[in-house]
């Protein structure tokens, strides 16, 4: 029994060396075992931006017309705030602009009386001055001519002002009306970015902050995995550079990127490596960015927080070894 116990043992540590073995074998495969030199790797996950749908004005939200998982498009329309306050307000404004036109209308026609009244005047003057030269009118009549136009003149000016004050009235009450129309076209939330319904924060008919959000998207139009590469290494990756990431749910497959962002400042190597030599090393932030139109044409299939690798070229001269040059069959998402 103690023979046939020992057997089993040493059979049972041998099937446990052979998987370990096989399992450093394919993370050897994986991460930088059989890599040339000038390609760097590192883990991450696939992120994508986060947009807030939210309104400018605080309101009562009239409808939702999205639930969370669904695909929006660029401009689809998400929500409606409730606008008949504004409604109400741009019927004022309307009005408003009508009144001003009538006002402008009057006081034109004041000027036109007012200008029939100054030339009267003015005749009547010039009457008085030639009859006084002939001794047939007092100098007292004459005084009363010259008051009586200068009198028209100045009802003129006045006439004239009323006419200004009206057109900028007008223009004022246009504004706000253009103002309040804006408010009610704001009111109508539409998707800034092609993407995904992450969050749903309110229900029809809950009253929102000015700048609360309502929806929550992730947008697909920008799908990356960040990666932390030692300074050495870093130090050689430009804006550009070829990389290749290969994701854990498709591990016989390879994704074509670019790299999009380097960071400037160095930092201590997150807690997700997980050796003490790798977190003791200071590292930079590598952002590698899957391009749009591959993006696009999988867009109903791209899942954030998908774990996986990174690959980036030193050097454009090098050739990407046979294992990084498997692409995604298209079938594959039908």
């Amino acid at each position: 029994m103690k023979t046939s116990s020992k057997v089993g043992l040493v059979v049972a540590a041998s099937v446990a060396l052979a998987v370990i073995g096989s399992l450093a074998l394919k993370w050897s495969e994986r991460g930088q075992g059989r890599l040339p030199d000038g390609i760097v790797w590192g883990n991450g996950r696939l992120e994508a931006d986060q947009v807030d749908i939210a309104a400018k004005r605080s309101g009562r939200v009239r409808t939702i017309a999205v639930s969370e998982g669904d695909m929006v498009a660029r401009d689809q329309h998400l929500a409606q705030m409730d606008v008949a306050e504004l409604e109400a307000e741009l019927d004022r404004a309307e009005a408003q602009v009508s009144l001003g036109h009538e006002q402008r209308a009057e006081a034109d026609a004041l000027v036109v009386q007012r200008k029939a009244e100054l030339r009267r005047a003015e005749h009547e003057l010039e009457r008085t001055r030639s009859l006084r030269k002939q001794g047939h009118v007092s100098e007292e009549n004459f005084e009363i001519r010259e008051t009586t136009r200068d009198v028209a003149a100045a009802t003129l000016r006045a006439a004239t002002a009323k006419v200004n004050t009206a057109k900028r009235q007008i223009v004022a009450f246009m504004a706000d009306a253009r103002r309040i129309r804006t408010q009610i076209d704001d009111s109508k939330l539409v998707a800034p970015v092609e993407g995904r319904v992450l969050y749903r924060l309110l229900e029809p008919g809950e009253v929102a902050p000015a700048g609360g959000a309502l929806l929550t998207l992730l947008s697909l139009e920008d799908v990356y995995m960040e990666v932390f590469l030692a300074a050495p290494d870093a130090a050689r990756v430009s804006i550009g550079a070829q990389a290749r990431i290969v994701l854990d749910v498709l591990p016989e497959y390879t994704i074509p990127a670019v790299v999009s962002f380097v960071s400037p400042e160095a930092q201590f190597t997150p807690k997700q490596v997980e050796t003490l030599t790798e977190r003791e090393k200071l590292v930079f932030k590598v952002r590698v960015k899957i391009p749009s139109e591959l993006v696009k044409k999988r867009i109903a299939h791209v899942k954030t927080g998908v774990r996986g690798l990174a690959y980036v070229k030193l050097s454009p001269s090098l050739d990407w070894p046979e294992s990084l040059n498997r692409r995604i069959p298209p079938e594959l998402f039908e």
